[in-house]
């Protein structure tokens, strides 16, 4: 693909010909037009796949079960582009590493095991013998099995994940880092300490029956379009739609359904939010404070009149416990304290909170902007309190509602893909398996690229993803792979992590959604889980590129059958048949009884959820009311003039760039960009399109900064910014997460800016 860069805004409506266009230029660009559009068709459905973007819900009712960014998803990975040893023979990783994001993935699919060879610079062919051979060597040299580390994507199968951290903890290690540390943990862990349980509450048709759904710190028709129709139907039953988001989101705006054919021709749109209110980045907690605080007095003035409270009394008296603390701290926050740290005006806060008093039923929903900060976890608590005092929980069309990222992230978690298991997982795999798995606590993401800076990890496996681009601190990230021993890669595709290998390093090329699964038992089919708890089957449909080509789950099987031989299990006889993991899955974790034959039913089946039917795991017994304090500054007493957040384009999938545009915020060709407010362009002493460089505010004397970035004026709140990752991924730092998670925070990274050399001499000139 070709690419001008531009800057001119987008005027239509998300959705509408725009993703229609778009999608048909994928589908064409990927050289496999009609078996894509076959793909397309199936995808989403029975004996289908499931995609392999986000995990978005299914509502198994519309012909065309799919969005834009799935429709990329699916042409990305089912292309005819491939490249071999002759590729690799051709380019040294030092001239692959100059290569920008898009380049590398552009070049297609992987269809042969590679190793790295340190003297020449260059990946060489290696047969799968001799590779899971060296895996073995390294892992059998150990003096620990904590010298190994086991990361996951949020892509991998229930299957495979399961495979996984049996394998790991049979080897004897917790070591799971996982890409839900990096965007999810503050929701799970909220959750967990709230109600009980670190999953969403409501099902997807309870978008149909809310009154009032709040939206706080997403960008649906980017990272999730599908759920677009969700609210795009909700409106149009009548509920009243919230949004709380730093930017202007042109997907929460307006949005054309591609579904329906006057609002691809015409101009027709639906409006998406009610309301629409822009809080300063890390600033939610506060909104929510502000909107609790105006709903309190309220209630306190009704009491007062002898009328009956806003509140749903019955409810918190039985199903709640700590709420008066939350009442002190509420009465002890001021108003000036909400409105600076917010951003909003008290009066916004108030009618954002008329708008909660007055439905009946209210969902919440929300994604990174809100777990991706210092106070994450406390932020999304204060969300459930929001909830709990109305009692939307266990009720159709009210409830929590986060949003996962990729298609199986939620799935990896249950399947025990957590460097903290529960007592309940490892007691249950001990009693199945007959073996004793490690105790203590494993490392998170974070966690592990420390400790491979401090030369602790000689293994690193990593099933998918690509941490180099993913993780925060990008030079430091880069120098913990290289620290490896041996780094193993499972990929569909080429990425950035290949450019930094250990001592020794593997790429071994995997099967993709899509592309049919056989084995000697016959076409395999696996299963995913999506945000609402509901698991489905997911069975490719297009043959494979390359016999060389292997599946996840029998690579993660070959593995374990090299490293831990069939004294426990037959590894090799589970990657023959996949339900043989299937009834391991139902024997030890809970929901998954006779998995087997649920996976038959249309649309998946529901796990279930405690909390959704008023029961907490928590030591009460009941939802806990957080009593957390707002923060008193979110940068403490570092001096930064701005805060900036890393985010997706629209031609982007966590780190795959499909292309060079952001078509909704009208960026095209290019991604080295930084939207701010025009006043604090103006302050700054800049012009559109001037170049700048941004540098972190930090205080471990390390220098963090990025260059030549063009400043494009945005709505967005003075003293905010925002630019995409991975090209600013430099700029967090591997020691800033968030409370309770070690989850990065990278919608709140302190730094300043200035005008580039380059522009400054260009100007003058």
């Amino acid at each position: 693909m070709k690419f001008k860069p531009a800057i001119k805004p987008y005027r239509a409506a998300a959705g509408g010909w725009g993703s229609l266009e778009a999608t048909t230029r994928f589908v064409i660009d990927s050289k496999h037009a009609l078996k894509n559009l076959r793909n397309l068709m199936r995808m989403n459905k029975a004996r289908g796949f499931d995609c392999p973007g986000c995990a978005w819900g299914d509502d198994n009712k519309s012909t065309f079960s799919f969005c834009e960014n799935g429709a990329k998803a699916v042409t990305w990975e089912a292309t005819r582009r491939f490249i071999d040893s002759r590729f690799f023979a051709r380019h040294s990783v030092k001239k692959l590493y100059a290569q920008s994001d898009y380049f590398l993935e552009y070049q297609g699919r992987l269809t042969e095991p590679l190793r790295y060879n340190a003297q020449t610079d260059h990946y060489e062919p290696i047969s799968w013998d001799d590779a899971l051979a060296l895996i073995a060597q390294h892992i059998h040299a150990l003096e620990s099995p904590d010298q190994m580390e086991l990361y996951t994507s949020g892509r991998a199968s229930n299957e495979a994940s399961y495979l996984y951290q049996l394998f790991g903890r049979m080897v004897g290690t917790n070591n799971f880092p996982d890409c839900s540390n990096m965007c999810h943990e503050a929701s799970g862990s909220g959750l967990k300490h709230s109600i009980g349980v670190g999953k969403g509450t409501i099902h997807l048709n309870d978008f149909d029956q809310a009154n009032a759904i709040f939206v706080f710190g997403q960008n649906p028709g980017t990272n999730h379009p599908r759920m677009l129709h969700s609210l795009r139907h909700a409106a149009e039953n009548g509920a009243q739609i919230v949004t709380f988001n730093t930017l202007r989101e042109r997907g929460l705006e307006r949005f054309a359904d591609p579904q329906k054919p006057l609002e691809v021709i015409t101009p027709l749109a639906g409006n998406i939010s009610t309301n629409y209110y822009q809080p300063n980045l890390g600033g939610d907690m506060a909104a929510v404070r502000g909107m609790a605080k105006a709903l309190l007095e309220t209630h306190r003035t009704q009491l007062a009149r002898g009328e009956k409270g806003i509140f749903d009394e019955r409810f918190i008296a039985e199903h709640t416990h700590g709420i008066d603390g939350w009442f002190t701290e509420i009465d002890n926050t001021t108003w000036e304290h909400i409105t600076r740290q917010s951003g909003l005006s008290e009066q916004q806060l108030r009618d954002a909170a008329a708008i909660w008093q007055q439905a009946e039923r209210v969902i919440c929903t929300w994604a990174m902007g809100i777990t991706q900060h210092k106070h994450s976890v406390n932020t999304v608590r204060e969300i459930v309190n929001l909830q709990l005092l109305g009692g939307h929980l266990g009720k159709p069309g009210a409830g929590l509602c986060p949003v996962r990222g990729h298609s199986n992230v939620q799935g990896n978690r249950t399947m025990g893909i957590d460097e903290k298991p529960s007592a309940a997982l490892l007691d249950s795999l001990s009693a199945h398996f007959e073996f004793e798995p490690p105790r203590r606590a494993g490392h998170n993401t974070v966690e592990a690229l420390a400790a491979m800076l401090r030369d602790e990890i000689r293994v690193l496996i990593a099933l998918g993803g690509n941490l180099a681009a993913a993780a925060p601190d990008s030079p430091r990230t880069e120098e913990a792979l290289r620290r490896c021993g041996l780094t193993v890669h499972i990929s569909t595709k080429l990425n950035r992590s290949h450019l930094v290998p250990g001592k020794e390093g593997l790429i071994l090329p995997t099967l993709g959604r899509t592309e049919a699964d056989m084995q000697a038992t016959g076409r395999q089919f696996i299963t995913v889980e999506d945000s609402f708890s509901m698991v489905h089957a997911s069975e490719g449909i297009g043959n494979p590129l390359a016999a060389t080509q292997r599946s996840e789950t029998a690579i993660v099987a070959g593995i374990a059958d090299v490293v831990l031989g069939k004294a426990k299990l037959n590894w090799l006889a589970l990657a023959d048949d996949y339900s043989l993991i299937r009834n391991h899955i139902a024997a030890t974790i809970p929901g998954f009884q006779n998995f087997n034959q649920q996976c038959e039913k249309p649309g998946g089946f529901y796990l279930g959820n405690a909390a959704a039917q008023l029961r907490f795991n928590t030591p009460t017994g009941k939802a806990e009311f957080s009593a957390a304090k707002l923060p008193g500054s979110l940068f403490g007493d570092l001096d930064a003039p701005f805060a900036l957040q890393t985010l997706r384009s629209h031609d982007q999938y966590n780190t795959t760039i499909y292309g060079l545009d952001d078509r909704y915020r009208g960026v095209y060709g290019q991604r080295e960009v930084l939207f701010i407010h025009p006043d604090d362009m103006i302050a700054q002493g800049l012009q559109e399109g001037d170049l700048v460089d941004i540098e972190t505010v930090w205080n471990d004397g390390i220098t963090r900064k990025v260059s030549g970035f063009k400043v494009v004026p945005y709505n967005i709140p003075r003293g905010n910014l925002a630019a995409y990752y991975p090209e600013t991924n430099p700029l967090v730092p591997l020691s800033s997460v968030g409370d309770g998670t070690g989850t990065p925070t990278s919608k709140s990274v302190p730094v300043k800016i200035s005008q580039s050399i380059a522009a400054i001499g260009s100007r003058i000139a």
